[in-house]
């Protein structure tokens, strides 16, 4: 996990962003704390994948808040309808890049919107008041359900008796190796004995799961 990170934070460094404001490191902190590295339970999807995906019933909701999106990374079926909470006390313009359907529209504090993808593909979300944000919404016609992995890498996903492939998703592309699993129909908690692997097997990225 310490190896993804999403672009924006590379975007800031430019210094003719004028987006970082640097202080003396302190010689109390280590480098390697002081270094950004990507937030697995928000940025970090895990896809369960089956033979063919259905949206739910009700919105899937995507909090926007502290110059953020939660999550980062959304994987979902087709028709399947979102809706982006602000909770911050200030407006956010959100839109897709590319213009493929989610037009610049001001939601104001404590307001939401809601936003039906038009179809399969990757949308990656942006804003016209803070650069800061910048996420992505897959749209996969075989999702079945999502996951987010916790700080140790574990996650808990409920799903009917059947075969299904979990893969990793990160700032909208796949990452690692797909994980082919078949869920049996007893008992109702069922445990994966290979990690699903999100970079390098063996290597700081693999992350386990339940």
């Amino acid at each position: 996990m310490p190896k993804l990170l999403n672009p924006v934070w590379n975007e800031a460094k430019d210094p003719k962003a004028n987006r970082y404001t640097f202080r003396e490191p302190s010689p109390t902190v280590r480098a390697d704390v002081r270094t950004l590295v990507g937030y697995a339970p928000k940025e970090l999807c895990v896809a369960v994948l089956g033979e063919k995906g259905a949206p739910l019933k009700t919105p899937r909701t995507i909090v926007v808040a502290g110059g953020r999106t939660s999550p980062v990374t959304l994987v979902v079926a087709e028709g399947q309808q979102l809706q982006f909470d602000n909770q911050d006390p200030f407006p956010h313009k959100l839109y897709d890049v590319g213009n493929k359907g989610l037009q610049p529209v001001e939601i104001a504090a404590s307001k939401s919107r809601a936003w039906t993808p038009p179809g399969p593909g990757k949308y990656e979300i942006r804003d016209q008041l803070a650069p800061s944000i910048r996420s992505w919404i897959v749209v996969e016609p075989r999702a079945v359900a999502v996951a987010y992995p916790d700080r140790q890498g574990s996650f808990a996903v409920e799903v009917e008796a059947g075969k299904y492939t979990l893969q990793g998703y990160f700032s909208g592309e796949p990452v690692g190796k797909p994980l082919e699993v078949v869920v049996k129909p007893g008992p109702d908690e069922q445990f994966i004995k290979e990690a699903v692997v999100v970079g390098e097997a063996g290597g700081p990225n693999a992350e386990p799961g339940k």
